[in-house]
């Protein structure tokens, strides 16, 4: 980031500030927002793979406070094609949702989508990247 805003002229704070991954990269955008909180203000989380390391990530979760204005988590219901792990992965998520909800983020500043039959592919996260966009960065 420092050396981004060095050469470009570019807003700068949380506010103006998202971060995004999918998969290992949607873990790793969690994960960085609980290391370095107030740095962000939009995370974009799609598919992440919250199961590494025995699922820690939501334990760690649970304690966290510093969530961002906004958030939006996305994920299919057919992420690897077999029921168990698919429901076990949707289960995550959703779990992560509810922590999300506790934490204080409402409607405004968390939006989930689970889409019936997505799976874990580029074209998916694509399918949903102007929504997440459009929540993430509207007034």
């Amino acid at each position: 980031m420092p050396l981004i805003e060095e050469h470009y002229s570019v807003l700068k704070g949380p506010a103006n500030t998202g971060l995004g991954g999918s998969s290992l990269g949607g873990l790793i955008t969690l994960y960085t927002q609980l290391a370095a909180p107030g740095v962000f203000g939009r995370l974009l989380i799609e598919s992440p793979s919250l199961s590494v390391a025995n699922r820690r990530i939501l334990q760690e979760s649970r304690r966290f406070r510093g969530w961002p204005a906004r958030t939006y988590l996305g994920m299919g219901t057919r992420e690897v094609g077999h029921a168990e792990k698919d429901e076990r992965i949707v289960g995550d998520v959703r779990e992560l949702e509810s922590i999300l909800k506790e934490a204080g983020l409402d409607e405004r500043r968390l939006n989930v989508r689970v889409d019936e039959n997505a799976a874990h592919s580029e074209s998916a996260w694509a399918a949903r990247f102007p929504e997440a966009l459009e929540f993430l960065y509207s007034s």
